[in-house]
């Protein structure tokens, strides 16, 4: 958890105990330095994170201050609900969620993270949770399709129809509710998969690697289609041969399947469709006595907070996680103003984390 957060926590809770009511001030970012044992710029970027979200206002000369009621935006009274399988034990998805619930919040909307039986597990538990969102009557949901499990399609297909049905509008957040190359007529919000797929490659061959090979679980995601295009179209341009095969899809921690990828491919490089199955990979590689990146470089995609504490550090394409999560909001705002609107695809740009991994 980056530093800044637990300060910002800390203000939070003393804000909503009505500590800093009638006029009182805030502490100042030295005060807030010491009092956390971190530094003035770490402590700065808490009172900013609070005055983006509308709830404190600073003034040059004078300190930090809540916001008088004139100045606050008017409440929206809307309520969304987040329909998120795995919510709060996903790497990306959580911090998403996290700003999606206080920017929406700083707008006056209320945001929900399921019902009493808590966030879903399966697509069984995602499709109830649906129906409860329709019978609470939200103005709308912020729903990441099913990825795992032989019946996702049908799930994503039965989630995304009880919505309609119901007139609730819906974002999607990183994937499609449909198959790759199928594109459902729902507006989305994620990262430019295949231009991160393009950048990590390049960084792969200006690296010196000429063979490189996708890896991922059977039964990916459509996101990892779109990542592997961006990887081939990479090396197409630059003239590199992939007719030994690109695609490589299995367990990671299949020791097997890993043996006869090295054995048959002879990659130099191998790009994870996600850091998770890298960090499995690298397990298996250790094992297996091949050295990275001697050997062979290894690269993924995400960012998530464990991928610089691997044994070799992991290079990898960071996820904008709170620029995603205003664009979120921004988007279903946007869609609920505007029924008409056609449906939009809202793509960030990722940002290449080079580690040791890749040398």
């Amino acid at each position: 958890m980056a530093k800044y957060t637990g300060v910002f926590e800390a203000l939070q809770r003393e804000i909503l105990a009505g500590k800093y009511g009638s006029g009182r001030r805030l502490p100042s970012e030295a005060e807030l330095a010491l009092r956390h044992k971190v530094s003035r710029p770490t402590a700065a970027r808490a009172l900013r994170e609070l005055q983006q979200m509308g709830v404190i206002t600073r003034r040059a000369g004078s300190g930090s201050f809540l916001q008088q009621p004139q100045e606050k935006r008017p409440r929206t009274g809307l309520r969304f609900g987040l329909l998120v399988p795995g919510l709060g034990s996903t790497e990306i998805l959580d911090p998403i969620c996290n700003e999606i619930t206080r920017y929406a919040q700083s707008l006056g909307a209320e945001v929900l993270w399921g019902d009493t039986g808590g966030a879903a597990a399966t697509g069984e538990d995602a499709l109830a949770l649906c129906r409860s969102y329709v019978e609470h009557k939200v103005d709308g949901v912020f729903f990441a399709p099913v990825e795992q499990g032989l019946d996702r399609a049908a799930t994503n297909l039965a989630v995304t129809e009880e919505l309609r049905r119901a007139g609730i509008p819906v974002v999607l957040l990183d994937r499609d509710a449909t198959e790759f190359p199928e594109r459902s007529e729902l507006d989305l919000v994620g990262i430019d998969n295949v231009a991160a797929g393009m950048e990590v490659t390049a960084h792969l061959l200006e690296q010196g690697a000429r063979r490189v090979c996708l890896l991922a679980r059977p039964n990916y995601p459509p996101t990892t289609d779109l990542r592997r295009m961006g990887c081939e179209e990479a090396l197409r341009r630059a003239d590199i041969d992939t007719a030994y095969g690109v695609r490589h899809y299995g367990e990671p921690g299949d020791m097997e399947f890993v043996q006869g990828m090295m054995r048959e491919a002879r990659p130099d490089a191998i790009l994870c469709s996600n850091d998770q199955t890298a960090a499995v990979l690298l397990q298996s590689l250790g094992a297996l006595d091949v050295k990275v990146p001697g050997s062979v470089r290894v690269a993924g995609f995400d960012d998530v907070r464990y991928a610089t504490l691997l044994a070799v550090p992991l290079t990898t394409m960071q996820q904008p996680c709170r620029e995603l999560g205003r664009a979120a909001v921004k988007t279903l705002m946007e869609r609920i103003g505007e029924p008409g609107l056609v449906p939009r695809q809202v793509l960030l740009r990722a940002r290449l984390m080079a580690r040791a991994s890749t040398g």
